[in-house]
């Protein structure tokens, strides 16, 4: 699969570097609709060029490879480089096709000379020096991309008429229009709820949702030129998909939901046994050393993506009042009565955090995940049982 990549790449690149400047153009958006790996969820948008001396081939801004050097540290990290190239549009379709994924193809109405300055701008992005880019999941994307070099060959802004074409979950946050699109991901939309903060949850405008290419292809059926023309003259499906590509839904026993309510119970039938019997016990120890462990290998991840990463999503993160690496002390500390008086101060700290945490998610700071609040809660229920227990014991003496 990697050497498919990598020969893909150097094709679409060579192919791009040999894009002249001649002959009737016409200029499509293709959107590839979804597919079963995450990173397909949203679709992808290509643009098609079909000229009378070059032929016909597709560019398009999502490529990127895998064996380039520490790609997967790169990539969490936020150095996330990719690449635009170009191929015969059948070798591009056929791709699609054996995915099973849908492909529409959207023809717009460019003028000759728009078609000309759109064909300059994809040459020079394809040179060598320029063909590669800092990718941006919702800024500076494969759907962005096109669609800002279209406006550029028309020398204005395109106007898009909200009549309804997305739903109101696909325009009010970055968050929410990724939440729609991950419906039957619910482990993948926990993780991106984990690690991106606040920055996703601002209200976003109508043209920012097209950084999804199937919202993109919906809001080009309401796109109009500055002369108040429509944007696209004909729709045609180029490729029909198979209706099973995606999975079906997560079962509710699978679900974050479900584990976390789960891990709540728990917590709650460890912090009732450990105030009735006065002290903590082998198992109530046992299961904080899980939790908290779990939690502050979290936090490390957390505090990567914050102060290292150069995410712009990833930070501020209130997350990180509840998940930080100080939950490795409440997973160490059960263990030794010297340090008992640390885990105390370490508790009444967590739960303080806790709280003002939750406060922040009810009030729309941030928006949580629904799996995060038993978890919050069997974490606050720990910390609450130790307290009451230190207290009787002092108070005993």
């Amino acid at each position: 699969m990697l050497t498919r990549i990598r020969h893909l790449i150097t094709l679409m690149t060579l192919l791009g570097a040999a894009l002249p400047l001649c002959g009737s153009t016409k200029v499509s958006l293709l959107t590839c609709h979804e597919g079963a790996d995450i990173y397909q969820l949203e679709g992808h948008t290509a643009l098609r060029i079909r000229d009378d001396r070059t032929g016909d081939h597709v560019v398009n801004w999502g490529l990127f490879d895998f064996d380039a050097p520490n790609f997967v540290y790169r990539f969490v990290k936020g150095e996330t480089d990719y690449m635009a190239g170009a191929a015969p549009t059948p070798y591009f379709l056929e791709m699609y096709r054996r995915e099973g994924r849908t492909v529409v193809e959207q023809e717009l109405a460019l003028t000759p000379q728009q078609s000309q300055r759109l064909m300059a701008l994809i040459e020079n992005n394809l040179r060598p020096e320029n063909r590669v880019y800092r990718y941006n999941y919702v800024l500076d994307n494969c759907a962005t991309r096109p669609l800002a070099l279209i406006e550029q060959a028309i020398g204005d802004t395109l106007t898009f008429r909200d009549g309804g074409a997305l739903d109101n979950s696909l325009t009010s946050t970055f968050r929410n229009a990724m939440r729609s699109y991950h419906t039957n991901y619910p482990w993948y939309q926990f993780g991106i709820d984990l690690a991106l903060g606040s920055g996703i949850d601002r209200p976003i405008t109508y043209r920012e949702a097209s950084f999804a290419p199937v919202s993109l292809q919906a809001m080009l059926r309401e796109a109009y030129l500055p002369d108040d023309s429509p944007l696209v003259i004909s729709t045609d499906t180029l490729v029909q998909g198979s209706p099973d590509v995606i999975l079906p839904p997560t079962p509710w026993y699978l679900t974050p939901l479900f584990w976390g309510i789960l891990v709540a119970l728990c917590s709650l039938a460890v912090s009732m046994c450990q105030i009735r019997r006065r002290a903590p016990s082998t198992m109530s120890r046992i299961f904080d050393t899980i939790l908290f462990s779990v939690n502050g290998i979290a936090g490390l991840i957390l505090t990567f993506l914050i102060f290292v990463s150069v995410h712009e999503a990833t930070s501020p993160n209130w997350l990180y009042l509840w998940l930080n690496p100080l939950c490795f002390i409440a997973a160490v500390a059960v263990w030794s009565k010297r340090l008992e008086k640390l885990l105390v101060c370490y508790q009444i700290l967590n739960f303080a955090l806790l709280i003002v945490l939750s406060v922040i998610l009810i009030a729309g700071v941030q928006s949580a995940n629904a799996a995060f609040y038993p978890l919050i809660a069997a974490d606050a229920m720990r910390a609450l049982s130790y307290l009451i227990t230190c207290h009787r014991e002092k108070a005993s003496r």
